[in-house]
């Protein structure tokens, strides 16, 4: 489905991919409705839309909070008139600790985030997409979806099941105007930890570490995604790592479980 004139609700709007995103939705001709929750980076992402502001409408609202996503479809309707695509982007990582050692509260809040949010936000929508010629749903899960990374076993799950339930939505919305595409983005270039509220331990050794995956640029992974939704693709892989380690898993998956636990061992102490 093409972007061009079509109306997209994008959640995390307000910074990295999100942002990316929204932006270049608007730079394709398309109408955004970013939601973020910290107003002040919504207002950011307005001003460097520039004279493409004209299109875009800002929403605050915490996508845990079931009542506010269920009013924000109207909400969208009163702004732009129709809805035609949902990109679930919004997420966060988890404190980078074992199992054993997460806090409860974190627990919930991961879940809350990666997976609740992306559920109530598609059940919301999806009557107002299920009304259009056209519709699109890009659930984003992550490469902790399908490779097991220690000190992220939480939030490994949450996209787990996000990337599961994202399937299952594209089988049952066969024969419908609604196309579905589940993302896994390798390392990109955001700031999703300050974001989360989560330091990275290990100083030295755990900026070491991340250097051996070298980020891809937001503003990238961004036309990665809308290219693979304006061709209705069903799965897409953003990053070359993301790629090298889904044919690795697919080929030896306990190897490459190995393999991703060695690198990021500094991140554990």
């Amino acid at each position: 489905m093409k972007v061009q004139h079509k109306t997209w609700v994008v959640t995390g709007g307000g910074s990295g991919i999100g942002r990316a995103l929204v932006l270049e939705i608007l730079r394709r001709g398309g109408r955004v409705a970013a939601v973020d929750m910290h107003p002040n980076s919504l207002e950011e992402t307005r001003i460097l839309a520039g004279s493409m502001a004209s299109r875009l409408s800002l929403h605050e609202l915490n996508i845990t909070h079931r009542a506010g996503v269920e009013a924000l479809p109207q909400q969208v309707l009163a702004a732009h008139g129709s809805i035609d695509g949902l990109i679930n982007n919004a997420g966060i990582i988890q404190p980078f600790v074992k199992v054993a050692d997460l806090d409860e509260s974190a627990i919930q809040r991961v879940m809350d985030v990666n997976l609740y949010g992306t559920l109530w936000m598609t059940r919301a929508f999806l009557p107002q997409l299920m009304q259009r010629p056209e519709a699109h749903i890009l659930n984003i899960s992550s490469m902790g979806g399908f490779l097991p990374v220690p000190g992220q076993a939480i939030y490994g799950a949450a996209k787990a099941a996000v990337k599961l339930f994202t399937e299952a939505l594209f089988a049952e919305l066969q024969h419908t105007p609604v196309h579905v595409t589940v993302a896994f983005p390798g390392a990109i270039a955001t700031n999703i930890t300050t974001n989360s509220g989560v330091q990275a331990p290990g100083g030295l050794a755990a900026e070491k570490a991340a250097k051996q995956f070298k980020a891809l640029p937001a503003e990238k992974a961004a036309n990665i995604l809308l290219d693979a939704v304006e061709a209705n693709r069903f799965r897409v892989l953003v990053g070359s790592d993301a790629a090298f380690l889904d044919k690795l898993y697919r080929f030896h998956p306990a190897f490459a479980t190995r393999f991703i636990a060695k690198k990021m061992a500094s991140l554990l102490g």
